[in-house]
């Protein structure tokens, strides 16, 4: 029997806007690998442990960046509204809103797109680029 499509099979438009609504607002966690805080490290002119014990916080076993109040990304220009490492950004970041968690059904998608202006905008993804992003990063 052959697997049964996705209901995104036919591809999802998506180009970010730029905005900052997935930098902002609910606290959540935005997780960045040993490379990721290297680049970053390097970019602010600071050891890994220094850029660590200055903008980042150990969850379980992995960094996640640090949010200011509000749960604004460390990272996060509010006046300006955008990100300020945004071509360092990690690949959580670089994958939105392509997460499995967002993929789950047409539903969760919907979600998605009405607190992200980017969805339904520009660009057609595939299937196989949806799959990848989705992929690469475990929220």
């Amino acid at each position: 029997m052959p697997k049964k499509k996705p209901w995104y099979h036919e591809g999802l438009v998506f180009e970010c806007t730029g905005c900052g609504e997935c930098c902002t607002g609910e606290p959540g966690y935005v997780f960045a690998d040993e490379g990721e805080i290297r680049a970053l490290a390097r970019h602010f002119g600071l050891s890994v442990a220094a850029f660590k014990n200055t903008c980042m916080i150990r969850v379980g076993s992995r960094w996640s960046l640090k949010e200011l109040t509000g749960g604004d990304c460390i990272f996060f220009d509010r006046i300006h509204r955008r990100c300020t490492v945004y071509d360092l950004r990690p690949t959580q970041c670089r994958t939105w809103p392509f997460w499995k968690s967002n993929l789950v059904t047409a539903d969760h998608w919907e979600v998605t797109c009405r607190a992200c202006p980017g969805c339904g905008r520009s660009q057609l993804f595939t299937r196989e680029e949806i799959e990848e992003m989705a992929g690469r990063v475990r929220v």
